[in-house]
C-alpha cells in the first residue's frame, strides 16, 4: 500500500474524511492514461485450403492401449491358459469380464463404395512397419521400440514406422487358446512323428522363438443361383465277339464291354454359402495356412484390445475385393461339384456354368497362430501352429539316405518276387 493510500484510510477512520470525499480523492490521484500507439495489423495470409481427412475408426477407448499391472505396474499381457490378462512378473492376474456378442456380416458392395471414406486403426496399433526380409506389414503396439518380424525373425526398423490408417477394422476374433509351452510340445510331437527325416532331427533342431501373432481373415456369406450346361454319360453293356489264339487254333469267343451314352442335359443349382475363409496375408504360403484348418468360427468373440495385449498382430496385405475373388474361386469349384451331383449318370461335363452371387457380405476377422523357424545344419524351417486346436503344419527336412534305402528296399522285394514267379513257371 503506498503512503497516499495510508493517509486516505487514516482520516477514514478518525472521521475526518468520508467515503466519498475518499473516492474522489483517490479517482483524482491517478495520473491519466495515455493512449497506446497505434499498431498496424498483421497482413493476412491467404487461407491454405482445408481437406477433409477421413473420420479415423478405432476399437479402442481414449485411453491407451496398455494394460498396467494393478500391483507392481508393469505391462499385462493375455495369457491363454487363463483367459486373462496376467503379469510377467509378479504373477497379477485381472480376468477379463465375458461378454456376449452376435455375430454379423456387412454387406460387400456397400464396403467397396466407400472403402476409402471411413476406415480407421485397430485398437493399441497405430503403427506400422513392413519388413524388409519377407515384406509382412506388422502392426507394432503403441510405444515399441524393438521388435522382430513373426515371420521370417528379420530385426524390423523401427525408424520406418508410419500410421497404420486406412484400414478396415476388424471386429471379431479367437482369443490364443494354446500357450507357448503347449505350442512347443506339440511342435516336438510333430517332429517326432515325420517320416524319412533325419535321425539326428529332433535333437539338433533349434527351435527359434515362437511369436503369436493374430493374422488376418476375410470371410464371405453368398446367396448364388448357378445355371449350367453340360453332359450325362450312362454306361450300358454290350456283348461283342471277338477272335483268339488257343493251342495253336484261331477260336471266336464273347465279352461284355461297357459303353457310354451320353445326353445334352442343363440344369439350375442354388446354394448358400457361409462363411468361406480367405486369409488376407501374404506373409505365409496359402497351402500352410490351408492346413491350419478347421478354425471353428462359431467360437469368433468381440473385438477386445486386452486379447491382444502381448502378442502380435499382421495388417491385411490382401483387400476386401481382392479377397473376394479368391473366395468365388472356392465358390466356383464347389458349385461345379453341386452341378455334376445334379447332372447324375455315371459320368458328368460341366461345358458352361453362369453364377449370380446376391446378398455378399463380408466380416474381417483375427484368427491366432503360433509361428517360429528353427535351424538344421545351417538350413531354416517354418513351422505354424493353430493356437486354437494345436495343429501343426511346417516345412522340415528329408534324409536322402532313408528315402534311397526304401527304393532299394522296395527294388530288391519285386526282384525277389520276380524271381520266385519265374521259377514257378
Amino acid at each position: 500500500m503506498s503512503q497516499s493510500d495510508r493517509e486516505l484510510a487514516r482520516e477514514l477512520l478518525t472521521g475526518k474524511a468520508s467515503i466519498e470525499e475518499v473516492k474522489a480523492r483517490r479517482t483524482s490521484a491517478v495520473p491519466p492514461v495515455q493512449a497506446a500507439p497505434a499498431v498496424q495489423p498483421p497482413p493476412v495470409e491467404q487461407a491454405e485450403e482445408r481437406v477433409e481427412k477421413p473420420p479415423v475408426m478405432t476399437n479402442a477407448p481414449a485411453q491407451g492401449r496398455k494394460f498396467p499391472c494393478k500391483q507392481c505396474g508393469a505391462r499385462l499381457d493375455f495369457d491363454p491358459s487363463q483367459r486373462a490378462l496376467k503379469c510377467p512378473y509378479c504373477g497379477f492376474v485381472e480376468e477379463i469380464a465375458p461378454e456376449k456378442v452376435q455375430v454379423t456380416e456387412k454387406d460387400l458392395l456397400a464396403a467397396l463404395n466407400k472403402v476409402q471414406k471411413d476406415h480407421g486403426v485397430i485398437a493399441g496399433r497405430a503403427n506400422e512397419v513392413r519388413c524388409g526380409g519377407c515384406g509382412a506389414n506388422v502392426l507394432l503396439e503403441d510405444k515399441i521400440v524393438t521388435d522382430r518380424c513373426p515371420f521370417c525373425a528379420t530385426h524390423l526398423d523401427v525408424t520406418k514406422v508410419h500410421a497404420a490408417e486406412g484400414m478396415i477394422c476388424p471386429e471379431y476374433l479367437m482369443p490364443f487358446k494354446v500357450s507357448q509351452r503347449e505350442s512347443v510340445a506339440a511342435f516336438d510331437a510333430w517332429l517326432a512323428s515325420r517320416w524319412f527325416a533325419p535321425s539326428d532331427l529332433k535333437q539338433l533342431a533349434n527351435l527359434g522363438q515362437l511369436s503369436g501373432v493374430y493374422m488376418p481373415f476375410w470371410t464371405y456369406d453368398a446367396m448364388t443361383y448357378s445355371h449350367y450346361t453340360g453332359m450325362r454319360g450312362d454306361d450300358y453293356w454290350v456283348t461283342e465277339s471277338y477272335t483268339t489264339m488257343e493251342n495253336g487254333r484261331s477260336v471266336r469267343r464273347t465279352r461284355q464291354v461297357r459303353r457310354t451314352r451320353w445326353t445334352y442335359v442343363s440344369g439350375e443349382v442354388d446354394h448358400f454359402f457361409d462363411d468361406v475363409l480367405v486369409c488376407a496375408s501374404k506373409s505365409v504360403p496359402r497351402d500352410m495356412v490351408d492346413a491350419l484348418e478347421p478354425w471353428h468360427l462359431a467360437a469368433l468373440e468381440g473385438f477386445r484390445a486386452e486379447y491382444l495385449a502381448g502378442f502380435k498382430t499382421e495388417r491385411y496385405a490382401i483387400g476386401l475385393d481382392e479377397g473376394f475373388g479368391i473366395a468365388r474361386g472356392v465358390m466356383d469349384a464347389e458349385i461345379r461339384r453341386l452341378c455334376e451331383r445334379d447332372i447324375g449318370g455315371d459320368h458328368q461335363r460341366v461345358n458352361s456354368v453362369n453364377t449370380q452371387h446376391v446378398g455378399v457380405t463380408y466380416k474381417h476377422v483375427l484368427l491366432p497362430v503360433w509361428l517360429a523357424v528353427y535351424r538344421y545344419h545351417d538350413k531354416t524351417f517354418r513351422i505354424m501352429v493353430n493356437a486354437r486346436t494345436g495343429e501343426v503344419v511346417g516345412t522340415r527336412p528329408y534324409s536322402w539316405v532313408k528315402i534311397t534305402l526304401l527304393v532299394l528296399g522296395i527294388i530288391a522285394a519285386i526282384a525277389t518276387i520276380a524271381a520266385i514267379v519265374a521259377s514257378q513257371q
